[in-house]
């Protein structure tokens, strides 16, 4: 385009972002939050990320790929740009760019749309984009083996395991969100237990019964899904199917813990292929339909820009707006988990390398793009009713007339009447609590969709969201377990050669128990915790999340150097500087802080003064005490491997910079492509 028309674009995103700091009135629109995030992508995938593909990268689009390569029609396929773009998206976008900006949101607006759009530009999107280029370069390798390769032996072992640790706090994490939005909601359970007999079903029809009929499977499944979510609102209305459906956190926590040890176990084909399948359907229709009715409502934005609780008080999670907005919103800015993807499928599927800008880059800003949404459908929410939904019971009093009266201390206005009536709307008992950020994400997405679309219809709209958001999660889950199972097996090898037959039904069974079991137990912690878990787990995942990021960009920084862009170093520095500084400071905070709310420790000390003092079962306070301790010992682990493996990886830049080791590189030498070449 004209220089002229960039000029433009950028003064739109300018005029958006000099209206959010400025303005000083009750409400501002969603559209100047939205203008000045897509005005910032539009600039940066234009200048920033070509910079990166040419000057730091130097992708070459007559170098053949790994796809082309070492093509054979099973794991290395050349795949359309287009298509491969909406594989790998689907892939990375999971819950987190969705609840991250909705727990943030306590902060206000401002903060969290900060950290999005500018962290995403300058961290998230440049870390996918250099862990894909350095895969791709090397027949598709996996960061861990990367790190194997361009680090040391030694080190590789310790990121594998560190991933597989980190992997098993993510999954806990989001199937904790999942079981606090399905808490009582027979509504909710029904539709989700339905969907896994959908899956089941278009398996069999796609390989048994009627093999590569996907479009008849696709068209059964939509048509069951649509009528699973409409029949939930009869089975929660009657008296006889109601109590089946309406079930505690505890009895639901077990149900998708069983679920995941039978999808790690189960044929792909069976389980986990229809059900992704599925959600990819889910997944991009409902990101356009909420794209389509923020455009189309334009909501206003009821949370202020920035609200007292940056200073640590907030009830939603503890900890101030430094460290804990950063680790909070991690899907969305930067996620390390990101990097599994970048050097997983993606690399291995890349048709030509002028694709590896709009994949690597522009996936990771449309996943920004998709937390913008949500950060939009949470603060559009009336402040009371958002903290009402968020805040743990323990800080809300446990009813809502106390409700009201916590919400008023915290600075904030809202009526028992209006948060019942919230209840109704939606057709669930009580919303007071339900917290995780699912529940809230979805009352504001019920709010949106039905200013847009119809009024009448908010209850469906809503427990639409919630399955949107489950259907996202469960996908996570039963992959995650998958993928967590493989890691247990090639590290089990080590020890007992058969675990290492990943094919052999024996290693199958123990790697899938022992990896659900660990998620497993986390999870069960955090229902029982009666502080939500959130507080808790939450800032455990961004943590061990942001590390596993700083783990892609120090091995981002050794490929560069290793390969002469030594000069270029700063474009993945800078971005692991910053992270080391924020998951460094929270981490330190969450084990070591004086206040119970936010220390593990001290959380610690504080129940074991409860049990002293006879105002809490003493069963119940060793368990919470034992969780406290174990999650001060994992959070105290992951900083410690990640420390060792950026001094090692700093080591390696030394050696090598200074003259004292060879810039040996694992990148393959060059083949020129068969294909017709076409430019970026």
């Amino acid at each position: 385009m004209p220089i002229v028309i960039w000029i433009l674009i950028a003064l739109a995103g300018a005029a958006g972002w000099g209206v959010l700091a400025l303005h000083r009135g009750e409400t501002v629109s969603a559209a100047w939050l939205i203008l000045a995030a897509v005005g910032t992508y539009l600039v940066a995938y234009r200048f920033y990320a070509r910079f990166l593909g040419t000057k730091v990268f130097g992708l070459d689009p007559r170098r053949a790929t790994p796809a082309e390569r070492l093509n054979n029609g099973r794991d290395f396929i050349p795949t359309g740009r287009f298509v491969l773009f909406g594989h790998h998206f689907a892939a990375i976008a999971g819950a987190g760019p969705l609840i991250g900006p909705v727990l943030a949101a306590q902060f206000g607006y401002l903060p969290g749309v900060l950290w999005i759009v500018f962290g995403v530009v300058l961290g998230g999107a440049v870390q996918d984009f250099i862990i894909l280029y350095g895969s791709m370069r090397r027949d598709g390798r996996s960061l861990g083996q990367m790190a194997k390769e361009e680090i040391g032996p030694t080190t590789g072992v310790i990121a594998m395991v560190a991933i597989l640790a980190i992997m098993v706090i993510l999954l806990a994490v989001l199937a904790l969100v999942i079981v606090n939005a399905l808490r009582d909601s027979p509504w909710g359970v029904f539709t989700l237990l339905c969907t896994i007999p959908i899956a089941l079903l278009m398996g069999f029809w796609t390989k048994m019964w009627r093999p590569g009929k996907v479009t008849e499977a696709t068209l059964v499944g939509l048509a069951l899904l649509i009528a699973a979510l409409i029949g939930g609102r009869y089975v929660a209305e009657s008296a006889t199917w109601a109590p089946y459906f309406r079930h505690g956190g505890v009895a639901i926590a077990w149900g998708i813990i069983v679920y995941g040890f039978a999808a790690s176990v189960l044929p792909v084909w069976m389980l986990l292929l229809p059900r992704d399948y599925l959600s990819t359907f889910m997944k991009v229709g409902t990101v356009v339909l909420l794209a389509i009715g923020i455009i189309l409502v334009m909501p206003p934005l009821r949370m202020p820009a920035v609200t007292g609780f940056i200073a640590g008080t907030g009830p939603v999670f503890a900890g101030k707006l430094f460290p804990f907005a950063f680790i909070t919103i991690a899907c969305g800015a930067i996620s390390g988990f990101h990097a599994l993807v970048s050097s997983g499928t993606t690399p291995k599927m890349i048709r030509s390398e002028a694709d590896a800008r709009l994949i690597g880059y522009g996936g990771m800003l449309m996943e920004s793009f998709v937390a913008v949404m949500a950060l939009c459908a949470a603060t559009a929410l009336d402040p009371g009713l958002y903290f009402s939904i968020n805040a743990p019971l323990s800080a809300l009093g446990g009813n809502v007339n106390a409700a009201v009266e916590a919400i008023r201390e915290w600075g904030f206005v809202v009526t028992a009447e209006q948060i019942e009536a919230m209840a109704r709307s939606v057709e669930e008992g009580s919303l007071l609590g339900r917290t995780g950020g699912a529940t809230s994400l979805a009352v504001g997405m019920a709010q949106i969709f039905s200013g847009a679309f119809g009024p009448g219809l908010i209850a469906l709209w809503y427990h639409f969201a919630i399955m949107f958001e489950a259907m996202f999660i469960l996908t996570t889950l039963d992959a995650g377990s998958r993928v967590g199972r493989f890691m247990v097996q090639e590290l089990g090898a080590y020890v007992w050669k058969p675990m290492g037959r990943t094919s052999w039904y024996p290693s199958i069974i123990i790697a899938s128990a022992l990896v659900v079991a660990a998620w497993g137990y986390f999870l069960i912690q955090g229902v029982m915790d009666p502080l939500g878990g959130i507080n808790s787990l939450w800032p455990l995942f961004g943590i061990s999340n942001q590390l596993l990021a700083a783990v892609a960009l120090s091995v981002g920084t050794t490929i560069l150097i290793k390969t002469g862009k030594a000069r270029y170093a700063w474009v993945t520095l800078g971005p692991l500087v910053w992270l080391l500084a924020v998951t460094l400071t929270a981490g330190f905070q969450k084990i070591f802080a004086a206040d119970p709310r936010l220390g593990f420790l001290s959380h610690a000390k504080a129940t074991a003064a409860q049990v002293a003092s006879g105002a809490l079962d003493a069963s119940k306070g060793a368990r919470l005490i034992f969780n406290d301790r174990l999650d001060a010992v994992v959070a105290g682990l992951f900083i410690l491997i990640t420390v060792a493996l950026v001094i090692a990886s700093a080591r390696e830049w030394v050696a090598v910079l200074t003259g004292r080791k060879p810039a040996v590189s694992g990148e393959t030498p060059f083949v020129q492509t068969n294909y017709a070449v076409t430019p970026d």
